[in-house]
């Protein structure tokens, strides 16, 4: 009889082929699979990142890695729990090659089961958008939610990261484990270097720039912004100039897409308020890579960087040269993704340099759609040499130096 309890147990255990570190968020139970859990960690510090979502707690130092730190509470908008010591529970997870990490409200332990008991999710869970739910399980009398990390880390629509399981990523995996059985490390063991420069530095920003870019889904691809990372030529500004209309309006709207750490935007600005000196100006600003618009409000300039155009608009600083006030009033940046909805108000100026070309196809209809409801009457697009709208419902501007459309009219 005792031979056969334990045949018995042995094939129970057999049979749960599947193994998650299980987890709670805003009083329901979740799990996840444990071939992408790396370590369990507790913190209380983290870096500050200008302009990020509002789900990025900012960047963390682990023993000389930093990584970024998604407040799971926060992205799916959960209630966040009174933490009364300050330390955040974390799981430290490790998503194709980059090393991420989430806060949850409590970890629990590790929880096997069957993959054939794992049924697919369900509308009733509501607290969470259905597609970041990879299915449901029971075990033990606890329903648990598991959820798929690769589609909320995924960056690009429709394209997840390779598969997870290596020596490499078991071996992550067992430590894991063993890391769920024990009292969490203490804060101490992963100390967290703030840098009072305004500007962070490349591997944090690099970090977190990982982190928005993959939670918020379908990102453009950081090419985008490659070439707004860079001032205007003067000629090309000048040409910008002088292609902009006059307009009845006294409020000039701009949208830069892809605006990179800023320098495009910059240039776009400096142009505006000399086309407009008397207009109430306003460029929104956006990028979904954090390693560059994080810089972009404190951007710092060496000395003669900023071309002559943008020069009266700069004043000598600590850390270097900055924009003043008067420019830097007009812009809004912010971490955002141009696929996942865009509400501005009617724009006169839309500044997409390089979007479409680095812009997966699946996603070119949408963002010429809201072209076409966000542009004004008379309003541009700007983009760069090689890209192009679609006739009819787009026709090219004749000009020299400016890759310039304006909607057909009707």
């Amino acid at each position: 009889m005792r031979m056969s309890e334990t045949a018995q147990a042995a094939t129970a255990a057999a049979a749960d082929d599947f193994r998650m570190i299980t987890f709670s968020l805003g009083g329901k139970d979740y799990g996840v699979d444990i071939m992408h859990v790396k370590e369990i960690a507790r913190a209380d510090k983290f870096t500050y990142m200008p302009n990020a979502a509002s789900f990025v707690r900012g960047v963390y130092n682990l023993r000389g890695d930093i990584i970024p730190i998604i407040d799971l509470r926060l992205f799916f908008h959960l209630p966040v729990d009174n933490v009364t010591s300050g330390l955040e529970n974390m799981l430290i997870l490790r998503i194709a090659d980059r090393v991420y990490g989430t806060i949850v409200d409590r970890i629990d332990k590790v929880v096997g089961a069957a993959s054939g008991a794992v049924q697919p999710p369900h509308p009733i869970f509501g607290d969470i958008n259905i597609k970041y739910i990879s299915g449901v399980v029971e075990k033990n009398g606890g329903l648990y939610i598991i959820l798929d990390m690769l589609r909320i880390f995924s960056q690009a629509a429709g394209e997840r990261p390779p598969p997870l399981p290596s020596p490499r990523h078991k071996a992550d995996a067992e430590r894991a484990e063993a890391a769920a059985e024990e009292p969490a490390p203490s804060p101490e063991a992963f100390p967290i270097t703030i840098d009072d420069d305004p500007t962070p530095p490349a591997n944090a920003a690099t970090a977190a720039s990982a982190a928005a870019s993959a939670a918020a889904s379908a990102s453009a691809p950081a090419a985008a912004s490659a070439a707004a990372s860079a001032f205007w030529p003067p000629d090309y500004a000048a040409a910008v100039k002088a292609l902009l209309p006059d307009l009845p309006s006294k409020s000039v709207q701009a949208w830069d897409i892809g605006c990179g750490d800023g320098r495009g935007t910059y240039s776009l600005a400096c142009v505006l308020r000399e086309r407009y000196p008397k207009a109430r100006i306003k460029v929104w600003a956006n990028d979904s890579d954090l390693l560059a618009i994080s810089r972009a409000p404190n951007l710092a300039l060496e000395e003669g960087e900023a071309p002559a155009y943008c020069r009266g608009f700069t004043k000598r600083g600590k850390m270097g040269y900055h924009f003043t006030r008067a420019v830097r009033d007009l812009i809004v940046f912010e971490y955002h993704d141009v696929v996942n909805g865009n509400h501005l108000p009617p724009l006169d100026l839309i500044v997409a340099r390089g979007l479409f070309s680095a812009l997966a196809p699946a996603h070119h209809d949408a963002v010429l759609r809201a072209f076409g409801e966000l542009l004004k009457s008379g309003g541009l697009v700007i983009l760069d040499e090689n890209e192009s709208l679609p006739a009819p419902a787009w026709q090219r501007v004749e000009t020299d130096g400016v890759n310039a459309f304006a909607r057909a009219p009707k």
